[in-house]
């Protein structure tokens, strides 16, 4: 498969290259928004808190449902009065009981490792709250146990369905006071992911489209992603699973100050240096900074020094800065872009977006 840019601006290519859709459902995140919020205040999200507020918030799902719960907790912020943990496995941990909210996540209402870690959470007495499809083995173990079940309109891939997913959370985690979120901040959210899909349009040309040019930055490189604070990182860990399942992309992920104890080393390794008289080089680093308004004074030294690192050895770096003042909408900022530049990095690489083919054998071989 060959890098071509010219393909981004051409609009019989966006279209016939995207079967499954994937730019008109990233375009779909505003709509997805406002869903997310009315099913959750109709499912009966908002009276959560009247059961008093919980020791733990465990969030189990798996792909783009676990994400969910990175962004609950990137939302709540190291301030939150209880731990927000993300499970992505089959088991709950140990600890998980009676005095827990196991917030179960899946798109589907059929994975395998979700179902397995609520049945666990029934019989150990946990409190439960399910988001998922209508109709589908989760609603009916959720509506078994006496939980409130949220029955998100989702349809594609659940990557796709991201904020359906994920807003329910976020109401819930205003209902116990974990975080600060009523209906004008996912409206203004809603606003900024429409704002993004303007400018990111398929007809906005490269020059001026910021998702096709991170898409460029992004292409014939090995990208090594940061954040430089947790909830960017949630956008930068969304951004390598969005690389390797849109554009079916390697990309390594990090936070700092962590990713300056050991992955910044590869500066100086054999992918690090890039010969400008060599046309037939493999692909090499590049630094892909995703930043926040809130960061750690030293992290931000941390960041600063990092970028100055990586150009002094001639690894290019691409500065991506949040958006918003809520932490929601600088998270949907980041996310939003990363999304529309993923999708268009597949394009122009002549790949679909929306097939996970890999995933679907895997689960083939696996289910013998």
């Amino acid at each position: 498969m060959i890098w071509e840019p010219e393909r981004l601006d051409n609009q019989d290519h966006l279209s016939e290259g995207d079967p499954g859709g994937m730019l008109l459902a990233v375009a779909a995140s505003a709509a997805q928004v406002r869903t997310g919020y009315r099913t959750a205040v109709e499912a009966g999200v908002g009276r959560l808190g009247e059961q008093g507020r919980p020791r733990a918030v465990v969030v189990v799902g798996m792909g783009g449902s676990a994400i969910a719960g990175d962004i609950l907790a990137a939302v709540c912020g190291n301030g939150a009065p209880v731990p927000i943990v993300t499970v992505r496995s089959y088991q709950l941990p140990g600890w998980v009981g009676a005095a827990d909210l196991v917030v179960a996540v899946s798109c589907s209402g059929r994975t395998e490792e979700t179902l397995s870690a609520v049945t666990e959470a029934v019989r150990r007495g946990c409190s439960l709250l399910a988001v998922g499809a209508p109709g589908s083995p989760l609603e009916s173990m959720a509506r078994q146990a006496s939980a409130t079940y949220v029955p998100v309109p989702a349809s594609g891939q659940p990557r796709a369905n991201v904020w359906l997913l994920a807003v329910p959370l976020v109401v819930a985690g205003a209902a116990l006071g974990l975080a600060r979120a009523d209906e004008e901040l996912f409206e203004n959210v809603a606003r900024l992911l429409e704002d993004m899909a303007h400018r990111c349009r398929p007809s906005s040309e490269s020059f001026v489209n910021p998702g096709k040019a991170l898409a460029m930055d992004l292409a014939e490189s090995i990208p090594m992603i940061w954040g430089s604070s947790p909830l960017a990182a949630v956008a930068g860990y969304r951004l390598a699973c969005q690389l390797n399942e849109n554009a079916k992309y390697p990309a390594v992920f990090g936070e700092l100050p962590e990713a300056n104890h050991n992955q910044v080393v590869a500066f100086d390794g054999p992918l690090a240096r890039r010969d400008v008289f060599d046309e037939t080089q493999a692909h090499t680093l590049r630094l892909v900074m995703l930043r926040d308004v809130e960061e750690h004074p030293q992290v931000k030294r941390r960041r600063e020094a990092s970028e100055r690192l990586a150009h002094d050895r001639d690894v290019p770096v691409t500065e991506v800065t949040a958006e918003g003042e809520h932490p929601l909408e600088r998270l949907a900022s980041l996310i939003g872009l990363g999304d529309y530049a993923t999708t268009y990095l597949a394009l122009g690489y002549g790949v679909d977006p929306t097939p996970v083919s890999a995933i679907t054998e895997l689960k083939a071989r696996i289910s013998h």
